[in-house]
Formats: C-alpha cells, sequence, structure tokens
C-alpha cells in the first residue's frame, strides 16, 4: 500500500490535519527543498573571422593610410570616391552613381552635405595596405564636417578643377589642412572636358599653395582616365598613423548619426590601444560609462569586425544603445574603465556656431506635434542646427532654428519636406545681434522681436553690433568692376585685392553677415555668369546703427515678419513690404492700413478700402444734402465695425508673402 505524506503549509493557527481516510498517514512536517546546480563555465563561442578580416588583421600599422579628398563644391569629390571604391573592388564597377551621397538631397542637388567614410584595402607592389578614405562637403556652410575629418586622417587628395582652376573654398581648405599638418597630394581633376585646361590649374597651385606640379597627378574621376596612379601616391606621400596596440585605449569620436534599433552609433578614429565587443568604456567629457555591443568598419556599409586597432577608423555602438545624442560630443575622448589616469584626453573640435536663424511655423498647427518630432528625427543625426520653441500671434506655435549658413537652412528645409511630408512656412533668415547694455552686460539676440525698439530701447541699451565675417572672392578679372560694385553696395570694406594668376583675381572683404545671407551668393553668381566662388569665415563684432522693421496691419505689429536691418535700408525694404503685403490680404468689410514702421516713425504705407454698399443707388433727382447724409451715415457705420472687427489674414497670405 503507499504510504502519503500530508505537507502543512504555514499559517497563522496551526492545526491538525484531520485524517479522513486511513490510507493517509502524517509525520512531522519537513519543508520542500530543491536543489540547483551550476553548469562548467564555459566561454561563448567566438565567431570565426571572414576574409575580409583576416587580410585586416594581417596587415602591420605602417601599412595603414588615412586620406580625405577635399576641393571647392562640384569639382567631383564624390565621383572620385566612386572610382577609388571600384579600382579597390570594394563595391562593383558600374553600379550606383555617388555611393558615399546617401541623403536623397545630396543625390537630387548633387552636392555633398555630410562627409561619410569608407574603409578599403588596397594590394600595392605584392603588399596589402588599408586605406580609409573620407569624402568631405565642398561648400562653406559645412566646414566643420571638413574639420572632424581632417582629425582622423593623416592626408588628403587637394582636388582642382582643370576647367574651373583654384577657387575659393580650395583655398581655404588648403588653409585648414596646412595648419593642422596634413600632407597635400595635389590632384587635378576633369581633364576630359574641351575646356580643361590643367597647366594653368597647376600654375595655379603652384602660385597660391607652393605645390610643386611634378608631384600632381591629372585624372579625369568620370571616364576613369589615370585614376590608378592615385593611391600608389597616396602610400608614398601620406604618412602612416602612429599609435601602439599594446598601450591603453585612447579614441577620438569624429562624427555620431542615430539608428531607431542601435541607438546612437559613433564613428571613431583609434589612436592608441584596441577595442572589441564586451568592453568598458569611459567618456572624458560626460564621465559616462558604457559596455560595447558592435565594433566594425564602413565597407562602405557597416561591417562587423571582431577588434578595431590603433591606426583604424570605424564605428562602435553601445549595448544597451545610447539614447541621447547629447551623450555623444563630437571631439570628446573615450578609453576604458581604470586606463582614466594613464590616459591624456586629445584635444577635440570648436563647436560651430549657428549663425543664421529662421522661424518654421506648421502650414496648419494640427500638424505641430508631426513638425516637432521631424525636427527632432533630422536633428538627431546634424548635431550643428539649434532648436528653440517660439510662438508667434499671427502664425502660431512654431520653432526658431539656427543653422550654419543659408545652403545648410536650405538643405534642413528639404529633408523635412521631402523625408517627413512636412507642410511648414519658413521665415527669411536672419543673423543675432549683440546689445550693450549701460550697466555694461551684453546680450545676444536671435529673435527680432526681441530687439530693443529704437524709441522705448534709447535709455535701455549702450550700443549695439552686427557679425562682419571676411570674404574671399575668386572670378575672373573681367568682373571685377560688378563684383566691387556689388560688395561696395552690400556696405563691405576691400581688404584685398591679388592677381594670383595673369586673369583670376582674389578679392578680400569685410561684410555685413545679415547682407550675406540676403541672397548675396545669388546676386555674385549672376554678376559674373557663375564664374566666382566665395568663401568666408567670422570676423568680429561692429558697431552699427541697426533698427528693427516693422510690418503694422491696422496699428497691430505682425511679429513674424519683423526684422533687424540697417537703417540706410530700412525705408527701402519697407517699400517691398507694404507693396508686396497689400497683394496677399483680401478685402474686408472696413479699411485696413497696412505701415512699415521704425520705432514711431512711418516709413511707407498702402490702404486696402472696404467693400462699399452703394447707399446711393435709390436716389434719382434728391438734393445734394441728403446725399451727403447717406454717405456720412455709411462712413460712421465703418467706424464702429472697424472699432471691434478684427483683420482676418489667411496662412496662405503669410505663406505667399513670406516666400521668395
Amino acid at each position: 500500500m503507499r504510504s502519503w505524506r500530508l505537507l502543512i503549509f504555514r499559517s497563522a493557527t496551526p492545526r491538525k490535519p484531520y485524517l479522513a481516510s486511513p490510507t493517509l498517514c502524517w509525520g512531522p512536517v519537513q519543508p520542500w527543498t530543491r536543489s540547483f546546480t551550476a553548469s562548467p563555465w564555459r566561454r561563448a563561442a567566438v565567431k570565426p573571422m571572414g576574409d575580409l578580416e583576416k587580410r585586416i588583421s594581417e596587415i602591420p600599422l605602417h601599412r595603414f593610410r588615412n586620406f580625405c579628398i577635399v576641393a571647392h563644391v562640384d569639382h567631383g569629390k564624390s565621383t572620385l570616391s566612386d572610382r577609388l571604391l571600384e579600382l579597390t573592388g570594394t563595391i562593383a564597377p558600374g553600379g550606383n552613381k555617388q555611393i558615399l551621397d546617401r541623403l536623397d538631397v545630396e543625390r537630387e542637388r548633387g552636392i555633398t552635405v555630410k562627409a561619410q567614410t569608407c574603409t578599403m584595402i588596397y594590394n600595392y607592389r605584392g603588399q596589402d595596405y588599408l586605406l580609409h578614405l573620407v569624402d568631405t562637403p565642398g561648400h562653406v556652410d559645412f566646414r566643420a564636417e571638413v574639420s572632424r575629418s581632417y582629425a582622423s586622417c593623416g592626408g588628403a587628395l587637394l582636388l582642382v578643377d582643370a576647367s574651373q582652376g583654384v577657387q575659393a573654398q580650395t583655398v581655404a581648405n588648403f588653409y585648414l589642412a596646412f595648419a593642422q599638418g596634413l600632407e597635400l597630394v595635389p590632384v587635378v581633376n576633369k581633364i576630359d572636358l574641351p575646356s580643361a585646361d590643367a597647366p594653368r590649374a597647376l600654375e595655379q597651385m603652384k602660385d597660391t599653395f607652393e605645390l610643386d606640379p611634378a608631384k600632381a597627378v591629372l585624372v579625369s574621376a568620370k571616364t576613369g582616365i589615370n585614376v590608378e596612379a592615385i593611391l600608389p601616391t597616396v602610400i608614398e606621400q601620406v604618412p602612416s598613423p602612429v599609435g601602439g596596440h599594446d598601450k591603453p585605449l585612447r579614441l577620438l569620436l569624429v562624427d555620431s548619426w542615430y539608428s531607431n534599433y542601435k541607438g546612437v552609433i559613433l564613428l571613431v578614429r583609434i589612436f592608441d590601444g584596441q577595442i572589441k565587443a564586451g568592453d568598458h568604456v569611459v567618456s572624458f567629457a560626460t564621465g559616462l560609462r558604457y559596455i560595447i555591443g558592435e565594433v566594425g568598419i564602413m565597407h562602405p556599409d557597416q561591417t562587423p569586425q571582431t577588434v578595431l586597432r590603433a591606426g583604424q577608423v570605424g564605428y562602435i555602438y553601445f549595448n544597451p544603445g545610447m539614447k541621447r545624442s547629447q551623450e555623444a560630443k563630437v571631439g570628446d575622448t573615450y578609453t576604458t574603465v581604470g586606463s582614466e589616469r594613464q590616459v591624456e584626453p586629445l584635444p577635440g573640435f570648436e563647436e560651430p556656431k549657428a549663425m543664421v536663424f529662421v522661424a518654421a511655423f506648421p502650414v496648419d498647427q494640427s500638424d505641430f506635434a508631426h513638425l516637432e518630432d521631424s525636427i527632432n528625427q533630422i536633428s538627431l543625426n546634424d548635431r550643428s542646427v539649434t532648436m528653440q520653441k517660439e510662438s508667434s500671434e499671427a502664425l502660431g506655435a512654431g520653432w526658431r532654428l539656427g543653422f550654419l549658413g543659408t545652403l545648410h537652412c536650405s538643405v534642413f528645409e528639404d529633408r523635412l519636406r521631402q523625408e517627413h511630408g512636412a507642410s511648414i512656412i519658413i521665415t527669411p533668415p536672419t543673423v543675432p545681434f549683440k546689445v550693450i547694455k549701460n550697466d555694461g552686460k551684453e546680450e545676444i539676440i536671435s529673435n527680432p522681436a526681441n530687439f530693443p525698439d529704437q524709441v522705448l530701447g534709447r535709455t535701455s541699451y549702450a550700443e549695439l553690433q552686427e557679425p562682419y565675417v571676411s570674404a574671399t572672392i575668386t572670378l575672373p578679372e573681367e568682373y571685377l568692376g560688378k563684383v566691387i560694385e556689388l560688395c561696395e553696395s552690400n556696405r563691405g570694406e576691400q581688404k584685398e585685392l591679388r592677381f594670383f594668376t595673369a586673369t583670376q583675381v582674389i578679392l578680400r572683404y569685410d561684410l555685413p553677415l545679415a547682407h550675406l545671407v540676403d541672397d548675396f551668393f545669388g546676386k555674385l553668381k549672376s554678376s559674373t555668369k557663375g564664374y566666382a566662388s566665395l568663401d568666408y569665415e567670422e570676423a568680429e563684432w561692429r558697431k552699427s546703427n541697426i533698427v528693427k522693421l516693422q510690418l503694422l496691419v491696422n496699428k497691430e505689429p505682425v511679429d513674424a515678419v519683423a526684422r533687424v536691418v540697417h537703417y540706410s535700408q530700412a525705408e527701402r525694404l519697407g517699400r517691398q513690404w507694404v507693396t508686396k503685403f497689400r497683394e496677399h490680404v483680401d478685402r474686408q468689410m472696413y479699411e485696413v492700413v497696412i505701415q512699415a514702421v521704425v520705432g514711431k516713425r512711418v516709413l511707407a504705407r498702402e490702404t486696402i478700402k472696404p467693400f462699399r454698399k452703394d447707399v446711393l443707388s435709390k436716389l434719382h433727382a434728391s438734393d445734394i444734402s441728403r446725399r451727403r447724409k447717406l454717405l456720412e451715415k455709411q462712413k460712421e457705420g465703418r467706424k464702429k465695425l472697424k472699432a471691434v472687427g478684427n483683420v482676418s489674414i489667411d496662412q496662405k497670405a503669410f505663406q505667399a508673402f513670406l516666400a521668395k
């Protein structure tokens, strides 16, 4: 007979168990236990190395080369990058064009907006070399991308268009690379064009940069002529990176972008040591600690690796992931936990400052949440954009956005419309101004609505200042007169005029930034038939007679249209405003007065006549006094209606007025 032991669970009042059947027996209660045994420790399975990683692991540090391609905009950097990737077997020949330009707006406009990287393996004289290429933007607005790229490189290909010659951004990139001690390899591109003049381009590079023409490589990136001569020249002239695999880890954060699944992904340059998945690292800038989830290289897409060694440039992300992109400070140094005192942090980068500000409002206020999400998503991958919430009585809730330049602003706007389908109203670009108060305190104002009024602010500030930039213009000699006239009309101050060839001129001017963002580049291109090029850098703040120009509708200010301008331009701009705004405002039941004012002074005025009923239609041969009485009665009614009525201005009117 099977015996059963009755288990009694502990309770507040212990009771004897009741035996209902003789087949059940009971005894002393024993607690029920279960033993656990740990399985023996086993090392995690190591993923076998692929063929690519085996080749990389066998390449010593002295056969590493890190270089970038820098040039003026539209000189063929991205096309040359494609040819080099094809030459090294990284991509198949004849595939997608400009494979490193990954944004839709980059392919549409034919410009590079964000620096992109790629690792290549090239066999030279029977030995493998590990090459790291950076394709950089050419426009001045994205100079911060170029300076960050230099930090991960030991040399640069200075690319010059054979038909255009040395241009403004070529000069700026040369001095930026020269200051960082990079080895420069001159390359003349587009030698296949009928208008190409390679000897002139070589002479310009010799006279302007003192580069030896004998070391230059003449190529055509589009057709592939002589492209195979570039990489041997890079290997022979660009020095290998320095560092030690056995030293404590020291890496520099060069760039970052956001992934919905992995969090913030970091592009890093390893200076010392090595890094692999599972390592614990710490940031010098924030002090936060992370666990490495994956390391890899761009080949040209993200390719995971077992380890990144000193001298390499690759990507890392953390597990758990970094969720806030603000934690990834570009220029920060990372090391392994416990090695903080053994490692000296690397010099970081100067954060680019926003110089152009616009206000963005949704066309329909119900889309504000969607616009906010769209701006936040794009800004995760563009750290140089500044954001601040703003509200306008005319346009509702919106954002004040800061950019590095007008092209940067235009690209951001295109991405909002194309990638997120946003319907937005963008105000004209403005620049920051400095107000020095009577007590000596300084305040930077980026919103024109906050600028002190000319009359009310007389006692509140001692001086007003505006930012100036040092502009470098390269142009053919025959357009010199027109360009000087354009600069002088924009309050420019000439600093230098120099002929660097018999027909090419370098012109340096100090210009107010407010004029530069007001389509100065477009006016320059139209004056020179597209042959001039422009580069600029921040200069200084200067005292200026600037005022706030406002638009009043029935004596009520339209805050979204306010603008800070120089006093000499206020009257001309005010007349343009009232004339243009009148075209887009509908007639009302009462008179609408549109005024452009500076302080208490009215600079221009337009009047929109009201709808009128013909009150004299029922009179035939009446007396003149009777007619006058009816007209006066109608006039009094208009005054009462105007006193209680509000001008209703459609959003489309603002959109049309603010459009160029």
